[in-house]
């Protein structure tokens, strides 16, 4: 410290960003362990170059628009810059790739809150607002992918689309209300939700009652009409901007769809998403949305031959390329997980059934039981 009291940074703090930065190095280099850079150069080589930057283009905007929303909801707090915000998304992006389950959402709370000297809670509660806002305009979407698409619907997709639009329409609307409800009893002293609060134990009632009223505080709507409307518009841009990421995919392959197509694209995988996070679905909590897994493919070669493909530790990539080295030229993925493939060979006399691979788990007299499930198999003639 020097004679005017002015605190000087000592060592460790110095270094902290170098040791930040390390760390970012380190978890990035983490995250695209499994990179095929061979496989993309092939792949990047038949691409327009125009369309591939395209997407990254797109993703940056769609983060630097929703870095603009959160300040119009932050606004009622604060002031604070969209530059950082758009940041601090970013941020919260990395991190969710490493550790899922909400942890993005958290951190970049965290990093506004500590640089803006606000309550954690609080930010938090706009981050809530902000994913509402989102989900409503997302659910307004499905009638539109319901109405103006055509697709194939052997298994009620549409009929799934629809009810599970309406479900969620009147769940973002009941969480809206809810939080409404919240924030007037948990500002309010005598009513019945901090009385509730007062029963629990003495050193629990008061941190409790704190948080309780720091998470209510960021439960606050801007009073300027023209801000809480560019909320809504912002969320319409940012799904405008995701369906752009289509666009520019498809487009760098010579894939074209109706623009309608598009929207169908966002919404029908965005519900899958979104089962996949919260539900035990093959293919997404159960496998925690790992890229090298249990896979399985169906294909066919240019001469009739039939080909099947099982393994495990295998990507989508992987997978592929194993296809195309067998000499597929039209194939498909099937089941995924080890708990799904039943790849089986039998031998005769006694009949007995040993696994493709170890790791299956499923019995080997899975076949020779009554079963609703289709499958296939290949016999010797003779």
């Amino acid at each position: 410290m020097d004679p005017n009291g002015d605190r000087r940074p000592n060592a460790i703090q110095r270094w902290l960003p170098w040791l930040g930065a390390l760390i970012g190095v380190a978890t990035l280099a983490w995250v695209l362990r499994g990179f095929d850079l061979n496989r993309f150069r092939v792949v990047a080589s038949s691409a327009d170059l125009r369309f591939v930057l395209m997407v990254p283009f797109t993703i940056i905007v769609e983060q630097i628009v929703r870095g603009w929303k959160w300040r119009q909801l932050l606004w009622p707090l604060r002031a604070i810059g969209s530059a950082y915000l758009f940041g601090a998304v970013m941020a919260g992006y990395l991190l969710a790739i490493v550790v899922p389950f909400g942890f993005g959402t958290v951190t970049r709370s965290w990093l506004v809150a500590r640089r803006e000297n606000l309550k954690f809670s609080t930010v938090l509660a706009t981050e809530a607002l902000d994913r509402l806002t989102d989900g409503i305009v997302f659910v307004c979407l499905v009638p539109a992918a319901v109405l103006f698409v055509a697709f194939p619907d052997p298994g009620g997709v549409r009929a799934g689309l629809i009810w599970g639009g309406a479900g969620s329409l009147i769940l973002f609307v009941a969480l809206l209300a809810g939080l409404a409800i919240y924030r007037r009893q948990a500002l309010d002293p005598a009513a019945w939700l901090m009385r509730l609060v007062d029963r629990l134990l003495s050193r629990l009632a008061i941190p409790m009652r704190r948080l309780a009223a720091s998470f209510a505080e960021g439960i606050i709507w801007p009073r300027e009409i023209w801000r809480g409307g560019a909320i809504v518009l912002a969320s319409v841009v940012i799904k405008l901007f995701a369906a752009m990421q289509f666009v520019g995919a498809g487009l760098a392959f010579g894939i074209a769809l109706e623009p309608a197509e598009y929207l169908f694209l966002m919404v029908f995988p965005g519900f899958l998403v979104i089962i996949g996070h919260f539900a035990r679905v093959a293919g997404g909590f159960t496998i925690g949305a790992a890229a090298y897994i249990d896979r399985s493919a169906f294909g066919i070669t240019a001469t009739g031959a039939e080909v099947y493909v099982g393994g495990s530790a295998l990507s989508v990539c992987t997978l592929g390329r194993i296809l195309q080295d067998a000499g597929v030229v039209r194939g498909m993925e099937l089941d995924i997980n080890p708990d799904w493939i039943t790849g089986v060979y039998f031998h005769t006399n006694p009949i007995t059934g040993f696994h493709l691979y170890p790791t299956q788990h499923p019995a080997t007299t899975h076949y020779l039981s009554p079963s609703s499930r289709d499958w296939y198999a290949w016999f010797l003639r003779g």
